[in-house]
């Protein structure tokens, strides 16, 4: 019995739902002989209806593809002054921050023992040179005792007093420390009287005139990399302050592990306001030739990939596009239409080729008023 009850529940409820959708079948609707009157859609009297999208107008414009990057500033040319000798600084030259020029002395060592090792060389060449003066003279005399050998041995012998010479020189030039660059001295911790041996660090000078921004670019941006390509660099140091610089060297690889490019930027600082150690965000734009572009609501998929619908007298044409480039709410394309097309951005769903279509954003026609 219950079977019997749901049965005819449910041949109720599928009656109902067909009467609300359709009507009763036969009834005759309000209208001359009973008929109900056919629908006037924007295709004409008892035709289909235009299907209603949003046309856009196909426009051309170049893509900007950025890069962006963090990285770090060095001077131009730096240098860290070390002692090429041991010795005990006797003499100071290292005022922080202060400007030097190249060959400044900036450090003096005891140089006691020095001046006496060349005044003693000085004074055996001295007496070399006389002896080779002498027996040269003896020689041309006509002096006999005087041998080619005696001569020989004595030239010999100046040379080699020569060379001593040359020697205390440089040992005594070594503990005058001077200036390999000009540019700006930094922190020194020494002090006169500390006895410093070869190789300590005494000092570093930094030549700021310009700064090298060394940073990292993604493996794609090896097409735009070339020597003299500008660079926008700015730094947090300087908030909405931004400078100009220009690639002057890249890595001639990519790194294996990061699949990125190591690239260095120069940025001129004739008035000193950047400073070496400074992180900088460097900013690389390319901007290519004019292309077609369209909202991205005008994409549509399927599986012989993507294509874009458009407007052709009145009725929806489709065409397959390739995506060239995408940003926020446009994609730059190639595809074969003239600029200017109407595109079809909303409602292409609804759409097949060759469907009637009515520009949502069209002014409406004004209703011609009958003369009486």
């Amino acid at each position: 019995m219950k079977k019997l009850v749901y049965f005819a529940a449910s041949l109720a409820i599928i009656a109902g739902a067909y009467v609300w959708s359709f009507g009763v079948p036969g009834a005759a609707a309000p209208g001359a002989g009973g008929a109900a009157p056919m629908t006037q859609g924007p295709g004409g009297p008892g035709g289909r209806g235009a299907t209603t999208v949003v046309l856009t107008p196909l426009e051309m414009q170049p893509y900007e593809d950025s890069f962006r990057a963090i990285g770090s500033s060095e001077a131009v040319s730096s240098a860290t002054v070390t002692a090429d000798v041991s010795g005990r600084i006797v003499e100071l030259n290292l005022t922080p921050n202060a400007e030097v020029s190249q060959g400044d002395v900036l450090v003096q060592l005891d140089a006691r023992a020095a001046t006496l090792s060349l005044e003693t060389a000085q004074n055996e060449l001295e007496q070399a040179s006389a002896t080779v003066t002498r027996y040269e003279r003896l020689q041309q005399s006509g002096n006999s005792t005087v041998s080619e050998v005696t001569i020989s041995e004595a030239r010999l012998a100046q040379r080699l007093a020569e060379a001593s010479v040359g020697q205390a020189e440089l040992a005594l030039e070594d503990l005058t420390i001077r200036a390999p660059i000009s540019g700006k001295l930094g922190l020194s911790e020494i002090k006169v009287g500390d006895f410093i041996t070869a190789n300590t660090p005494i000092v570093t000078i930094d030549d700021a005139s310009a700064l090298l921004v060394e940073f990292e670019l993604p493996e794609r941006s090896v097409g735009f990399l070339s020597l003299g390509r500008e660079v926008t660099l700015g730094t947090p140091s300087l908030t909405g302050r931004f400078f100009k610089g220009e690639i002057t060297s890249f890595d001639s690889r990519i790194d294996a592990v990061t699949r990125s490019v190591t690239v260095k930027a120069r940025v001129e600082n004739p008035d000193g306001t950047l400073w070496p150690g400074m992180t900088f965000t460097a900013r690389l734009s390319n901007l290519s030739d004019p292309l077609l572009v369209v909202p991205t609501t005008a994409i549509t998929w399927s599986r012989d990939g993507a294509s874009v619908w458009f407007e052709a007298d009145g009725k929806a044409q489709s065409t397959p596009a390739t995506i060239l480039f995408r940003r926020d709410e446009s994609v730059w394309l190639d595809v074969d239409l003239p600029v200017g097309t109407m595109m079809i951005t909303e409602g292409a769903h609804k759409l097949r080729p060759g469907s009637a279509i009515a520009d949502a954003n069209a002014e409406p026609q004004q209703p011609v008023q009958e003369q009486k």
